[in-house]
């Protein structure tokens, strides 16, 4: 899930309080943020239960880090202020690590690799995706992403619509609202391959990897001050990793390995 804070500068202060950085020890209540509606990273089951990648890797963070999980969804929009205003310890929910961001919070190491891709219908002749091929199509993403400044900044000439959800943009595709929409790599192959309705549509082109929009890859976010907690992360992530569990979860949800986007 890719996102910018272009939108929530204003909101950043509100609620910083004057208190000690979250330790994250035994017997102690890691609160966990994700957005809840961007599968197969973060989404709802059935019967109401969060689930997905990143609300595994937050589990098991969580049990290596010897405290209990209490997961909580947030709107994306709101997701960052809501960390600052204290509601949680750390978001968990696919998020670039760019330099836009970590001017607010601090980020773990990257949990995932990171990449943006475009997607048309599989009966569209759109070959070229320059700004100029592109000239007068109406493109799609998420408001409020890194899909979405890339598509402001690099396509002034297009008709570039934002969306709330990832859903509501695969809808437009669907229906045929959209030349083309850009969206995360691995979201965008897990629709097209995986899901009736994805089955519209193919991804296209090179993958968008240009830093300034993808970031340094996908981590965690926490409030500056708890440093702690950060390296507490950053410890739980290297142990699972060489322990095999992340792997375990990872096969789960992909045939790509998220740490290299390889297979």
């Amino acid at each position: 899930m890719n996102k910018t804070l272009r939108s929530l500068l204003l909101c950043a202060g509100i609620g910083l309080l004057p208190l000690g950085a979250a330790q994250a020890s035994e017997g102690k209540t890691l609160r966990i943020a994700t957005e809840g509606a961007y599968p197969p990273f973060n989404y709802y089951t059935a019967d109401g239960q969060l689930a997905g990648f990143d609300v595994e890797i937050g589990e098991a963070l969580c049990k290596r880090m010897r405290v209990k999980c209490s997961l909580v969804a947030q709107d994306w929009d709101g997701i960052i202020p809501a960390l600052l205003g204290r509601k949680y310890d750390v978001v968990i929910a696919s998020m670039f690590i760019t330099e836009e961001r970590k001017q607010m919070v601090a980020f773990s190491d990257p949990y995932q690799k990171s990449a943006m891709t475009f997607v048309v219908s599989k009966d569209s002749n759109l070959k070229d995706f320059s700004p100029a091929a592109l000239a007068g199509k109406t493109l799609g993403a998420q408001g409020a992403t890194t899909q979405a400044d890339f598509l402001m900044a690099m396509y002034p000439d297009s008709d570039v619509r934002l969306y709330p959800t990832q859903d509501a943009v695969n809808l437009d595709m669907v229906s045929g609202r959209l030349d083309a929409q850009v969206g995360d790599m691995i979201p965008m192959l897990d629709w097209t391959l995986k899901s009736d309705d994805g089955s519209c549509c193919r991804i296209v082109g090179e993958p968008v990897s240009d830093p300034k929009y993808v970031g340094e890859g996908v981590g965690m976010a926490v409030r500056k001050e708890d440093e702690q907690l950060r390296q507490q992360l950053n410890q739980a992530l290297a142990a699972i990793i060489a322990d095999g569990t992340y792997k375990a979860i990872n096969d789960k949800f992909f045939s790509l390995n998220l740490l290299t986007l390889e297979q």
